[in-house]
């Protein structure tokens, strides 16, 4: 006799506290649901929306966590930051049709800028950053 079982599903690993410290104490805004969008609000206004990869337990979530008030302060008043929840987090990934995470995505009333996945280097971050924000002020592709 076989054994017919489904396979186990993976466990959903919780996102590192690190992640809340970002609403907690920077004062980021946390998109909730699927239709939180608040850069169609302000289309001017550059945002950068922290995909954390929820329920993955990716280690460099943690230190995208860490790196993101920094990118933030530098290049501020720049950049707007918010947090994906993970509604949110699906409804981005179904725009960008990433699949990396962690990542940050730009994004410009309507438009999406660009996005970087995983942990960079400081310059490659800025550098990157640079090119997705100065080549949609631009017209160009990101």
């Amino acid at each position: 006799m076989t054994d017919l079982a489904p396979p186990l599903a993976k466990p959903r690993l919780p996102l590192p506290p690190l992640v809340d410290l970002l609403t907690d104490v920077h004062g980021y805004l946390r998109l909730d649901h699927a239709d939180d969008q608040p850069w169609l609000g302000h289309p001017t206004k550059d945002w950068v929306v922290f995909l954390p990869g929820h329920g993955k337990g990716n280690a460099e979530t943690a230190d995208v966590a860490v790196i993101l008030p920094e990118l933030v302060r530098a290049l501020q008043p720049r950049l707007t930051p918010a947090v994906a929840g993970e509604a949110a987090e699906r409804a981005i990934l179904a725009l960008t049709g990433m699949m990396s995470l962690p990542a940050l995505v730009f994004l410009r009333g309507d438009r999406l800028l660009g996005s970087i996945p995983r942990v960079r280097d400081w310059d490659d971050y800025l550098q990157r950053i640079g090119e997705i924000l100065e080549g949609a002020s631009e017209g160009g592709a990101a």
